[in-house]
């Protein structure tokens, strides 16, 4: 089991990093706006596949064709971990080395947000004053680390879910050795 989940959650790692580091140079471009989130999740949904792809082959290849729901979540929940820990990581990494301006750049955005919905000079300042703080939080490598882990490991639970739910089966198909 550990091959086959370190090799799959390696490679839905690798997916999300390269992405993020792919995307990097056109932050300007995609900025903060659905581009960017549609970009970053599009990305997790192709890598979390590997949670699909990593289950099946565990079924197939390790446990002899057949495996419980529990076991499938398992093993889909290990991959999905080291993948969101690689991104974890790849985030960690260019947010303290490369952007270490990425939250007031955030912050600029947010506020003119704010401001183009006609948000009043007190809801700004408020506004400004929430940002801050944030941005003080986010500068802690830890808490860092958590606000980052929050945006994959909901998509791969799904996928998680999802793949248990269909590679499970307690019974070998007819033909395979059991």
């Amino acid at each position: 089991m550990k091959k086959i989940v370190w090799t799959f959650g390696l490679i839905a790692g690798g997916i999300m990093s390269v992405m993020m580091l792919l995307t990097l140079p056109f932050h300007n471009q995609i900025g903060f706006s659905a581009a960017g989130y549609i970009v970053g999740y599009t990305s997790m949904v192709l890598a979390f596949l590997m949670v699909y792809f990593g289950v099946r082959t565990y079924r197939d290849n390790a446990a002899g064709g057949r495996v419980t729901f529990g076991r499938a979540f398992l093993v889909g929940l290990w991959i999905t971990l080291i993948g969101s820990l690689c991104y974890v990581v790849t985030w960690e990494l260019i947010y303290f080395f490369v952007t270490p301006d990425f939250m007031d750049k955030y912050a600029a955005f947010e506020l003119a947000k704010a401001r183009a919905a006609g948000a009043s000079a007190q809801e700004l300042a408020a506004k400004a004053t929430q940002l801050a703080q944030f941005a003080r939080m986010y500068r802690n490598p830890l808490f860092n680390a958590a606000m980052t882990l929050i945006e994959p490991l909901p998509v791969g639970l799904v996928f998680t879910l999802v793949s248990a739910g269909i590679v499970s089966r307690k019974q070998p198909v007819a033909g395979s050795a059991a």
